[in-house]
């Protein structure tokens, strides 16, 4: 099994939860996952604990910042100069929710939101590089930004991270844009129309699994709910989209049967 230790800017590399019912959260995706917790018991560290799986980091989980805000999944992006990264984010409309900071010796980070309402992280590696494990089960292999303004998202991204974007056929007449960074493949973009077109812009999570149905049971049997059943998609696998017992929301991903 493959370690991460570096990520290409651009790259999402870690993800991270805020939940204002920290315990639950963690006990919902250990028991999901089967995922080990390690708190920062550090005073400044407000709680912050890092998830991992067979003994390497996958996520974190980490009390809101803020009363009342729900839990979300935050998506942070490889930067190699966060404070150079947070300049072109203002040039190109969007807005600094946390201005760049050091976490300890891990590294530096910024929050961000793009000009159309979705919200990531930025993340400048020092002793952490970010996941050290992706793309195997019970880690996240897709990131994706979901919005009702994919041509403002596109230049964006674009600008900030000199992403390029494809158009991948989906059948029926339907592409699903495909973030890349020198030709490789690293996010997506997703237009939210139809009877998604009344949800917020955020960043969506796809965490790998071996059995997407039996996961789906699983997490209701631990109090979340699934909001949209298990369907394949053709060449990439079994998907659905679940939302734990906080409120807040992922997807997950099998691969296809070979």
């Amino acid at each position: 099994m493959p370690e991460f230790t570096e990520y290409a800017p651009g790259t999402p590399c870690w993800v991270d939860v805020a939940s204002p019912d920290l315990d639950r959260t963690i006990t919902f995706y250990s028991e999901l996952f089967g995922w080990e917790s390690t708190e920062d018991t550090r005073r400044e560290a407000g709680g912050y604990t890092m998830l991992s799986k067979d003994g390497k980091y996958v996520a974190a989980a980490g009390p809101s910042p803020q009363e009342g805000m729900p839990s979300a999944w935050t998506t942070y992006i490889a930067s190699d100069d966060v404070d150079a990264t947070a300049g072109k984010i203002r040039d190109a409309g969007g807005t600094l929710l946390m201005e760049p900071f050091d976490v300890f010796d891990s590294g530096r980070m910024a929050v961000a939101q793009d000009p159309t309402g979705a919200v990531f992280g930025i993340w400048q590696a020092g002793e952490h590089h970010g996941a050290q494990l992706a793309n195997e089960p019970g880690s996240f292999t897709w990131n994706e930004v979901q919005t009702p303004d994919v041509a403002a998202a596109e230049a964006f991204y674009r600008a900030v991270f000199h992403h390029e974007l494809e158009q991948v056929p989906m059948g029926d007449g339907m592409t699903y844009g495909v973030l890349k960074v020198n030709g490789k493949s690293v996010g997506g973009l997703y237009e939210l129309k139809g009877d998604m077109a009344g949800m917020p812009p955020h960043w969506a999570t796809a965490f790998a699994v071996a059995d997407t149905d039996a996961t789906c049971k699983l997490a209701e049997g631990l109090g979340g709910s699934v909001l949209v059943q298990p369907l394949d998609i053709p060449a990439i696998g079994r998907y659905a989209v679940i939302q734990d017992p906080v409120g807040a929301v992922f997807q997950v991903l099998a691969d296809p049967p070979s």
